[in-house]
C-alpha cells in the first residue's frame, strides 16, 4: 500500500482503446468510486461507471487533447462526457464546475494505487443489477454449454 506521499507524486496514465489519445494524473488520487446514476448507464453501456477524482492541476492531456470530443447536456449539474471518435472509448472529462476532473478508471493503463472506496446513486441502480461476488467467475470464456 502506498503512503499518502507517494501516492500525491504518483503519475497514472491512461489512454483510449486505439491509442489516438492519452493523458497522465499526477497528485492525491483519494476519490474513487463506482456511480450508478442513469446517465454514467447510458455513457458506459455498463450497470455502473468507476471514476477516479481529481483537480484539474493534476490532469493533462498528452496526446490527441484536438481529437477528443465532449458532451454536455444543459440539464445536468455536474456530469458531461468525454469520448475518443476514432474508437469511441470513454475518456476524462471537466465537471461542469471546473472542480474535479472524471477519469474513467477503465482508461487508465495501470493501476492507479487506490480501490473504489464508494457506491454513489445506488437508488437509481439498474433493476436488472447483480452484485458481481454473486456470479460464478471464469479465468476466460466459461466452457461450453452443451445440449
Amino acid at each position: 500500500m502506498m503512503s499518502e506521499t507517494e501516492r500525491s507524486l504518483k503519475i497514472a496514465t491512461g489512454s483510449c482503446f486505439c491509442g489516438a489519445i492519452s493523458y497522465e494524473i499526477q497528485g492525491n488520487l483519494n476519490i474513487f468510486q463506482y456511480c450508478r446514476c442513469s446517465r454514467c448507464r447510458k455513457f458506459t453501456g455498463s450497470a455502473l461507471s468507476a471514476n477516479l477524482l481529481v483537480r484539474p492541476d493534476q490532469f493533462k492531456w498528452t496526446r490527441g487533447s484536438d481529437r477528443v470530443r465532449k458532451y454536455v447536456p444543459a440539464e445536468t449539474r455536474h456530469f458531461a462526457t468525454a469520448f475518443c471518435p476514432m474508437c469511441g472509448s470513454s475518456l476524462p472529462w471537466a465537471a461542469k464546475t471546473g472542480k474535479a476532473v472524471i477519469v474513467p478508471a477503465g482508461t487508465l493503463d495501470e493501476d492507479p494505487g487506490i480501490k473504489p472506496q464508494q457506491n454513489v446513486f445506488c437508488a437509481s441502480q439498474a433493476s436488472w443489477f447483480a452484485e458481481p461476488s454473486t456470479l460464478p467467475c471464469f479465468a476466460e470464456l466459461p466452457p461450453r454449454n452443451p445440449k
